[in-house]
Protein backbone atom coordinates (compact mmCIF):
# COMPACT_ATOMS: atom_id res chain seq x y z
CA UNK A 1 0.00 0.00 0.00
CA UNK A 2 1.21 3.47 -1.06
CA UNK A 3 1.39 6.03 1.80
CA UNK A 4 1.80 9.83 1.66
CA UNK A 5 2.04 12.60 4.03
CA UNK A 6 -1.76 13.68 5.32
CA UNK A 7 -1.29 18.05 4.82
CA UNK A 8 1.85 19.83 6.53
CA UNK A 9 1.51 17.53 9.37
CA UNK A 10 4.00 14.44 10.38
CA UNK A 11 0.61 11.89 9.45
CA UNK A 12 1.55 9.59 6.79
CA UNK A 13 -1.76 7.52 5.62
CA UNK A 14 -2.39 4.72 3.60
CA UNK A 15 -3.30 6.52 0.02
CA UNK A 16 -7.08 4.65 0.30
CA UNK A 17 -8.47 5.28 3.53
CA UNK A 18 -11.13 2.70 4.68
CA UNK A 19 -14.72 4.32 5.57
CA UNK A 20 -16.31 2.92 8.55
CA UNK A 21 -19.68 3.93 8.39
CA UNK A 22 -20.93 0.51 7.43
CA UNK A 23 -19.18 -1.07 9.42
CA UNK A 24 -22.18 -2.64 11.79
CA UNK A 25 -24.53 -2.71 9.03
CA UNK A 26 -28.45 -3.79 10.25
CA UNK A 27 -26.71 -4.30 13.69
CA UNK A 28 -27.03 -7.77 14.01
CA UNK A 29 -23.97 -9.95 15.34
CA UNK A 30 -23.84 -11.01 11.78
CA UNK A 31 -23.64 -7.90 10.59
CA UNK A 32 -21.67 -7.10 13.27
CA UNK A 33 -18.82 -9.74 12.06
CA UNK A 34 -18.95 -8.86 8.94
CA UNK A 35 -17.60 -5.48 9.89
CA UNK A 36 -14.87 -6.74 11.78
CA UNK A 37 -13.40 -9.06 8.93
CA UNK A 38 -13.73 -5.91 6.59
CA UNK A 39 -11.51 -4.12 9.11
CA UNK A 40 -8.96 -7.39 9.34
CA UNK A 41 -9.80 -7.43 5.42
CA UNK A 42 -8.35 -3.51 5.06
CA UNK A 43 -5.57 -3.81 8.37
CA UNK A 44 -4.44 -6.85 6.42
CA UNK A 45 -4.06 -4.90 2.87
CA UNK A 46 -2.19 -2.09 4.50
CA UNK A 47 -5.09 0.41 5.26
CA UNK A 48 -3.78 2.36 8.22
CA UNK A 49 -6.10 5.13 8.08
CA UNK A 50 -10.05 4.49 9.26
CA UNK A 51 -12.80 7.04 9.11
CA UNK A 52 -16.01 8.00 11.50
CA UNK A 53 -18.28 10.27 12.23
CA UNK A 54 -20.05 10.47 15.56
CA UNK A 55 -23.10 9.69 13.91
CA UNK A 56 -22.21 6.75 11.67
CA UNK A 57 -24.94 3.74 13.05
CA UNK A 58 -25.70 6.17 16.14
CA UNK A 59 -22.30 5.87 17.57
CA UNK A 60 -22.17 1.61 16.84
CA UNK A 61 -19.28 2.11 14.26
CA UNK A 62 -16.82 3.61 16.50
CA UNK A 63 -17.61 1.00 18.82
CA UNK A 64 -17.40 -2.00 16.69
CA UNK A 65 -14.14 -0.38 15.90
CA UNK A 66 -13.18 -0.38 19.56
CA UNK A 67 -13.68 -3.33 20.38
CA UNK A 68 -11.48 -3.97 17.69
CA UNK A 69 -8.70 -2.13 19.04
CA UNK A 70 -9.04 -3.88 22.39
CA UNK A 71 -8.87 -7.53 20.66
CA UNK A 72 -5.67 -5.94 18.85
CA UNK A 73 -3.01 -4.79 21.74
CA UNK A 74 -0.63 -2.24 19.80
CA UNK A 75 -2.65 -1.86 17.14
CA UNK A 76 -3.56 1.77 17.98
CA UNK A 77 0.06 3.08 18.03
CA UNK A 78 0.18 1.86 13.91
CA UNK A 79 -3.25 3.55 12.43
CA UNK A 80 -4.82 6.90 11.89
CA UNK A 81 -8.07 7.25 13.52
CA UNK A 82 -10.11 9.99 11.63
CA UNK A 83 -13.60 11.15 13.30
CA UNK A 84 -16.41 13.66 12.44
CA UNK A 85 -18.71 15.97 14.29
CA UNK A 86 -21.03 18.96 13.81
CA UNK A 87 -24.39 16.76 12.44
CA UNK A 88 -27.13 16.59 15.22
CA UNK A 89 -30.07 14.51 14.20
CA UNK A 90 -33.65 15.94 14.76
CA UNK A 91 -35.26 14.90 18.17
CA UNK A 92 -31.36 15.32 19.76
CA UNK A 93 -30.98 15.91 22.46
CA UNK A 94 -34.98 17.47 23.04
CA UNK A 95 -37.97 15.97 21.17
CA UNK A 96 -38.75 18.94 19.48
CA UNK A 97 -35.42 19.78 18.48
CA UNK A 98 -35.00 19.78 14.39
CA UNK A 99 -31.74 18.19 12.51
CA UNK A 100 -29.13 20.65 12.50
CA UNK A 101 -25.79 21.46 12.90
CA UNK A 102 -23.68 22.65 15.95
CA UNK A 103 -20.59 23.87 15.72
CA UNK A 104 -20.62 25.40 19.26
CA UNK A 105 -17.65 24.96 21.75
CA UNK A 106 -19.64 22.52 23.64
CA UNK A 107 -20.91 20.26 21.42
CA UNK A 108 -17.44 19.79 19.69
CA UNK A 109 -15.76 18.65 23.03
CA UNK A 110 -19.08 16.83 23.91
CA UNK A 111 -18.75 14.86 20.74
CA UNK A 112 -15.39 14.42 20.70
CA UNK A 113 -15.48 13.03 24.50
CA UNK A 114 -18.29 10.35 23.41
CA UNK A 115 -16.06 9.19 20.25
CA UNK A 116 -13.18 8.86 22.37
CA UNK A 117 -15.03 6.81 24.51
CA UNK A 118 -16.50 4.73 22.03
CA UNK A 119 -13.59 4.45 20.18
CA UNK A 120 -11.45 2.93 23.68
CA UNK A 121 -8.94 5.38 23.06
CA UNK A 122 -7.09 8.41 24.45
CA UNK A 123 -7.39 10.91 21.81
CA UNK A 124 -7.82 11.08 17.44
CA UNK A 125 -5.43 11.70 15.06
CA UNK A 126 -7.46 13.98 13.38
CA UNK A 127 -10.76 15.37 14.12
CA UNK A 128 -13.00 16.80 10.76
CA UNK A 129 -15.99 19.04 11.24
CA UNK A 130 -18.38 17.30 9.53
CA UNK A 131 -20.56 19.66 7.58
CA UNK A 132 -20.72 23.45 7.57
CA UNK A 133 -22.85 25.26 10.29
CA UNK A 134 -24.75 28.10 9.12
CA UNK A 135 -24.52 29.88 12.11
CA UNK A 136 -20.91 28.70 13.15
CA UNK A 137 -18.58 31.18 14.74
CA UNK A 138 -14.71 30.55 13.80
CA UNK A 139 -13.31 32.23 16.61
CA UNK A 140 -15.53 30.31 19.22
CA UNK A 141 -13.94 26.72 16.77
CA UNK A 142 -10.49 27.98 17.17
CA UNK A 143 -10.77 28.00 20.73
CA UNK A 144 -12.43 24.19 21.13
CA UNK A 145 -9.59 22.93 18.82
CA UNK A 146 -7.23 24.50 20.89
CA UNK A 147 -8.53 23.28 24.04
CA UNK A 148 -8.55 19.69 22.38
CA UNK A 149 -5.05 20.01 21.09
CA UNK A 150 -3.49 21.49 24.57
CA UNK A 151 -5.26 18.45 26.36
CA UNK A 152 -4.01 16.27 23.96
CA UNK A 153 -7.50 14.48 23.03
CA UNK A 154 -7.07 15.48 19.35
CA UNK A 155 -3.49 15.81 17.32
CA UNK A 156 -4.91 17.30 14.01
CA UNK A 157 -7.75 19.07 12.54
CA UNK A 158 -9.94 19.40 9.28
CA UNK A 159 -13.13 20.05 8.13
CA UNK A 160 -15.69 18.00 5.14
CA UNK A 161 -17.97 19.49 3.05
CA UNK A 162 -16.43 22.81 3.10
CA UNK A 163 -16.21 25.48 0.42
CA UNK A 164 -12.90 27.59 -0.14
CA UNK A 165 -15.03 30.43 1.71
CA UNK A 166 -15.26 28.82 4.80
CA UNK A 167 -11.79 27.15 4.77
CA UNK A 168 -10.22 30.96 4.52
CA UNK A 169 -12.30 32.10 7.32
CA UNK A 170 -11.85 29.02 9.84
CA UNK A 171 -8.24 29.33 9.23
CA UNK A 172 -8.23 33.01 9.59
CA UNK A 173 -9.09 32.92 13.26
CA UNK A 174 -7.32 29.45 14.03
CA UNK A 175 -3.77 28.96 14.45
CA UNK A 176 -3.68 25.37 14.67
CA UNK A 177 -3.51 24.43 10.63
CA UNK A 178 -6.31 22.69 8.43
CA UNK A 179 -4.89 19.49 7.02
CA UNK A 180 -7.54 18.12 5.00
CA UNK A 181 -10.70 18.89 3.24
CA UNK A 182 -13.08 15.86 2.83
CA UNK A 183 -15.83 16.43 0.16
CA UNK A 184 -17.54 14.48 -2.38
CA UNK A 185 -15.61 13.50 -5.29
CA UNK A 186 -16.85 11.40 -8.05
CA UNK A 187 -17.84 11.14 -11.50
CA UNK A 188 -21.18 12.83 -10.88
CA UNK A 189 -19.81 15.23 -8.85
CA UNK A 190 -16.53 17.06 -9.95
CA UNK A 191 -17.74 20.50 -7.92
CA UNK A 192 -14.43 20.39 -6.40
CA UNK A 193 -12.75 20.33 -9.63
CA UNK A 194 -14.52 23.80 -10.24
CA UNK A 195 -15.12 25.84 -7.17
CA UNK A 196 -11.67 25.88 -6.44
CA UNK A 197 -11.57 23.19 -3.15
CA UNK A 198 -9.06 21.62 -5.07
CA UNK A 199 -6.98 24.49 -6.10
CA UNK A 200 -7.23 25.79 -2.52
CA UNK A 201 -5.59 22.17 -1.26
CA UNK A 202 -2.91 22.74 -4.02
CA UNK A 203 -1.50 25.95 -2.64
CA UNK A 204 -2.24 25.73 1.49
CA UNK A 205 -1.26 21.72 1.20
CA UNK A 206 -4.75 20.27 2.36
CA UNK A 207 -5.41 17.01 1.41
CA UNK A 208 -8.25 16.38 0.13
CA UNK A 209 -10.33 13.26 0.91
CA UNK A 210 -12.85 11.95 -1.52
CA UNK A 211 -16.17 10.52 -0.09
CA UNK A 212 -18.32 8.21 -2.26
CA UNK A 213 -15.67 7.80 -4.60
CA UNK A 214 -17.79 5.34 -6.42
CA UNK A 215 -21.30 7.25 -7.03
CA UNK A 216 -22.48 6.63 -10.43
CA UNK A 217 -20.39 3.25 -11.01
CA UNK A 218 -20.79 1.23 -8.26
CA UNK A 219 -23.83 2.25 -6.79
CA UNK A 220 -26.26 5.60 -7.85
CA UNK A 221 -24.85 9.02 -6.94
CA UNK A 222 -26.56 11.40 -4.68
CA UNK A 223 -28.79 13.33 -6.16
CA UNK A 224 -28.51 12.00 -9.37
CA UNK A 225 -28.97 14.34 -12.18
CA UNK A 226 -27.85 12.32 -14.93
CA UNK A 227 -29.68 11.03 -17.87
CA UNK A 228 -29.70 7.49 -19.18
CA UNK A 229 -27.79 8.94 -22.10
CA UNK A 230 -25.41 10.12 -20.16
CA UNK A 231 -25.26 7.24 -18.27
CA UNK A 232 -24.83 4.96 -21.12
CA UNK A 233 -22.36 7.19 -22.61
CA UNK A 234 -20.10 7.16 -19.70
CA UNK A 235 -20.44 3.60 -19.03
CA UNK A 236 -19.11 2.78 -22.76
CA UNK A 237 -15.95 4.86 -21.62
CA UNK A 238 -15.63 3.14 -18.29
CA UNK A 239 -15.54 -0.35 -20.54
CA UNK A 240 -12.87 0.97 -22.84
CA UNK A 241 -10.44 2.09 -20.12
CA UNK A 242 -11.44 -1.07 -17.89
CA UNK A 243 -10.99 -3.50 -20.77
CA UNK A 244 -7.29 -1.39 -21.76
CA UNK A 245 -6.21 -1.94 -18.10
CA UNK A 246 -7.17 -5.45 -17.45
CA UNK A 247 -9.35 -4.46 -14.55
CA UNK A 248 -12.62 -3.10 -13.41
CA UNK A 249 -15.00 0.08 -13.87
CA UNK A 250 -14.27 1.09 -10.09
CA UNK A 251 -11.12 0.68 -10.43
CA UNK A 252 -10.37 3.56 -13.13
CA UNK A 253 -12.89 5.65 -11.33
CA UNK A 254 -10.22 5.19 -8.48
CA UNK A 255 -7.27 5.64 -11.13
CA UNK A 256 -9.13 8.79 -12.14
CA UNK A 257 -9.23 10.21 -8.80
CA UNK A 258 -5.30 9.28 -7.40
CA UNK A 259 -4.23 11.15 -10.80
CA UNK A 260 -4.96 14.50 -9.57
CA UNK A 261 -2.16 16.42 -8.77
CA UNK A 262 -3.97 17.72 -5.29
CA UNK A 263 -2.95 13.83 -4.44
CA UNK A 264 -6.61 13.22 -3.49
CA UNK A 265 -7.30 10.37 -0.46
CA UNK A 266 -10.27 8.26 -1.90
CA UNK A 267 -12.49 6.68 0.84
CA UNK A 268 -13.30 2.78 0.28
CA UNK A 269 -16.05 2.05 2.06
CA UNK A 270 -17.33 -1.88 1.09
CA UNK A 271 -16.92 -4.67 3.32
CA UNK A 272 -17.09 -7.11 0.70
CA UNK A 273 -13.40 -8.48 1.74
CA UNK A 274 -12.63 -9.20 -2.09
CA UNK A 275 -13.39 -5.38 -3.27
CA UNK A 276 -11.24 -3.97 -0.64
CA UNK A 277 -8.27 -6.07 -1.43
CA UNK A 278 -8.97 -5.33 -5.08
CA UNK A 279 -9.21 -1.65 -4.26
CA UNK A 280 -4.99 -1.66 -4.47
CA UNK A 281 -5.34 -2.29 -7.96
CA UNK A 282 -5.66 1.47 -8.92
CA UNK A 283 -2.43 2.38 -7.24
CA UNK A 284 -0.68 0.69 -9.51
CA UNK A 285 -2.41 1.63 -12.53
CA UNK A 286 -0.16 4.12 -15.10
CA UNK A 287 -3.19 5.86 -15.61
CA UNK A 288 -2.62 8.60 -18.66
CA UNK A 289 -3.62 12.58 -19.16
CA UNK A 290 -5.21 11.33 -22.22
CA UNK A 291 -7.68 8.74 -20.47
CA UNK A 292 -8.68 11.21 -18.02
CA UNK A 293 -9.68 13.65 -19.89
CA UNK A 294 -11.49 10.89 -22.04
CA UNK A 295 -13.75 10.60 -19.38
CA UNK A 296 -14.31 13.89 -18.03
CA UNK A 297 -15.70 14.28 -21.96
CA UNK A 298 -17.39 11.45 -21.79
CA UNK A 299 -19.21 12.65 -18.27
CA UNK A 300 -20.08 16.10 -19.60
CA UNK A 301 -21.11 14.93 -23.50
CA UNK A 302 -18.66 17.43 -24.86
CA UNK A 303 -14.84 18.12 -25.12
CA UNK A 304 -12.99 20.42 -23.10
CA UNK A 305 -13.22 24.23 -24.55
Amino acid sequence: MESQSVGNSELRSSRLVYGCMRIVGDYSAEARQKGKQALRTALEAGFTHFDHADIYGDGKCEELFGEVLQENPGLRQKILITSKCGIRRKGQPNPEDPARYDFSEGHILQSVAGSLKRLKTDYLDILLLHRPDYLFSAEEVAGAFEKLKNSGKVRHFGVSNFRPSQVNLLQKYCPIPIITNQVEINIHNISSLLDGTLDQCQELNISPQAWCPLGGVVYPAWGNTFTEETEIRIKREFDLQAEKYNTANWIIMLAWLLKHPARIFPIIGTTTPARITAALQALTIKYSREDWYRLLEARNGYPVP
